[in-house]
């Protein structure tokens, strides 16, 4: 069973609290369990990761590229101006989702540009906790049709 990681950056450990008008009510927990649950019917195994550290995050992601394993980011305000995530992630050996619960490009200016999206296989977003699903469903897409798995 392959595993995927499902990497989450700053503040998003505060789901549920941090501005429901925009994100939910959700917690973090709640979509670990429904990417869980999602994962095990499409024959994946779900490793979801929280920090608010970005050296912690990339860790992560040379990690991934180490084992080969997919990933889903929602790298939050990093992706904006993390280059370092970006070239950790542009380091991959296996499908990279980005994933937003808001749509950026429907928000500040400042949130428009993503550098972790040139890096990526693509790019959901605007979906809240569902994001996450579609994100989940792309990267088992993409190892099918890319490795048969």
């Amino acid at each position: 069973m392959t595993t995927v990681l499902i990497l989450n950056g700053p503040n998003l450990g505060r789901l549920g609290s941090r501005e429901p008008e925009i994100y939910g009510t959700a917690t973090l927990d709640d979509i670990a369990a429904a990417c869980t649950a999602l994962g095990a019917e499409l024959g994946l195994k779900v490793d979801l990761r929280q920090t608010d550290d970005e050296a912690e995050l990339i860790g992560w992601v040379h990690e991934a590229a180490e084992l080969r394993l997919p990933i889903i980011i929602n790298p939050g305000a990093f992706t904006h101006y993390s280059y370092a995530l970006r070239d950790a992630l542009a380091m991959r050996t296996a499908p990279v989702v980005e994933v937003h619960m808001s749509n950026p490009a429907a928000r500040e200016p400042f949130r428009h540009l993503s550098v972790v999206a040139p890096v990526a296989d693509g790019t959901v977003t605007g979906f809240g906790v569902h994001s996450f699903g579609l994100a989940l469903r792309a990267i088992a897409e993409l190892l099918q049709l890319r490795f048969g798995r």
